[in-house]
């Protein structure tokens, strides 16, 4: 008898075939009972008749609890009212570990509690169907930069260097000398799109930022493009791209998912196509004429980035910061050097920034100036340096943050859904 996943039972209508997995919930009613089983790719009803299996396999079946490990066999037949619209008639089962009081119930728990025995959490449904959309939305990613001659160059976690800013840094001791955990793989990426062209790395990224938000994790994932002859303007066209290819996959696989987050498809597909692009200044005019106390010069918080996106129904695309609040490798614009040519990518919905880029400074000497300016150690940047020295070209990047965009795509209040096991300032375990 053939094993086979959840997923695939439409495959196998009329087939008696056999399922591994868990026991999501069971009843009975009569002589009939009703298990709801999962496997980690989906849900499905299996339907138990006392007058077909006989006395003896149905008061087992009256034993099982919620997370019992277990294997199913029966029939797939087609039930429309089901959820897959299949269901499996039971012919027989074996227990392989029956659970005595699982930790998790139906009931109310506090999020604490939760997060707590997240290792178990991650099994309800909610949070199940969040990590498959997680993982729809990496996978999506992939595809797009493979399907675009992208190379993927992975970049070391280990760094000797800040890329963000030295006051978030992870240092730890590296054979007695200081090393710091990657805030960003970008300083690598832009060796390896000398070399390659088009590159993208993707990977977990550590920012020891001491915010409490609903937006900042200790530790996240990031995938960051990096193309060698593009501008600003191309680079903004990537981004917009990408959004929209990961919007549509989601669409495209993921409706089940979406279904148990109440997530609402029609909302989504409104997310996709042209973004509208206005400037930081024109976005600080837009602040001061919503009432926000708020200076040209000033970095966004999360009120303002939440209150600028809010005027727009799609993700809205902001460009040329002001050249003091932003990184040394940012170039200034050639007709204001008063800003660089830099960009961030909000999300509707008050999710705030997604995406941020610039084009990065290729001339020696406007770079120096801003190592210097910024009292960062040139010896350490020598080798960052030197791909201004051999065959520097104009070229761009940007970085897309994997938990914010699954928090925006499933509509999260909190970011610590979006990955198995979040890391915050007070959260190190499980």
């Amino acid at each position: 008898m053939e094993n086979i996943l959840v997923q695939n039972v439409g495959k196998h209508e009329g087939e008696n075939v056999k399922l591994n997995g868990w026991v999501y919930n069971s009843r009975r009613s009569g002589k009939i009972g009703f298990l709801l089983f999962r496997d980690g790719t989906g849900i499905m009803q299996c339907i138990i008749v006392r007058n077909d299996v006989g006395d003896s396999v149905f008061d087992e079946f009256k034993k099982l609890t919620q997370e019992t490990s277990i294997s199913v066999q029966g029939e797939v037949v087609k039930n429309d009212r089901a959820t897959g619209g299949f269901e499996l008639l039971l012919s027989d089962f074996e227990i392989h570990h029956l659970i005595d009081g699982y930790p998790i119930t139906p009931k109310d728990h506090g999020t604490e509690y939760l997060m707590n025995h997240r290792h178990l959490w991650i099994r309800s449904k909610r949070q199940h169907s969040i990590l498959r959309i997680r993982h729809e939305i990496i996978k999506a990613t992939r595809d797009f930069f493979d399907s675009n001659d992208f190379t993927l160059v992975d970049t070391p976690i280990f760094t000797s260097n800040a890329c963000e800013g030295t006051t978030t840094l992870f240092e730890t001791e590296y054979f007695g000398e200081s090393a710091y955990l990657s805030q960003s793989g970008q300083l690598y990426g832009e060796a390896n799109a000398m070399a390659f062209g088009r590159q993208y790395n993707f990977g977990p990224t550590f920012r020891a930022e001491k915010s409490k938000t609903r937006r900042h994790l200790t530790e996240f994932w990031m995938v960051e493009p990096e193309i060698a002859y593009c501008d600003l303007e191309g680079n903004i066209e990537w981004a917009e791209k990408l959004i929209t290819f990961i919007i549509n996959r989601v669409i495209e696989n993921r409706k089940v998912e979406l279904e148990v987050l109440e997530r609402k498809v029609d909302d989504l597909k409104k997310f996709t196509g042209n973004f509208p692009h206005i400037s930081y200044s024109e976005a600080v005019d837009m602040l001061q004429k919503g009432g926000f106390n708020f200076e040209w010069g000033g970095d966004f918080g999360s009120p303002e980035e939440t209150y600028i996106a809010k005027q727009f129904e799609k993700p809205v695309v902001v460009h040329r910061f002001p050249t003091a609040i932003k990184a040394f490798y940012m170039k200034r614009d050639p007709e204001n050097e008063n800003v660089v040519l830099g960009m961030d990518i909000l999300a509707p919905e008050g999710y705030g920034e997604i995406i941020g880029g610039a084009q990065r400074e290729d001339n020696l000497d406007f770079l120096l100036e801003r190592i210097k300016h910024e009292q960062l150690p040139q010896d350490e940047f020598e080798w960052y340096l030197d791909l201004r020295r051999y065959g520097s070209v104009p070229h761009a990047g940007f970085g897309m943050g994997i938990e914010r965009v699954v928090a925006w795509i499933c509509k999260l209040p909190h970011v610590r859904e979006t990955i198995p096991y979040p890391r915050m300032i007070q959260t190190l375990r499980p």
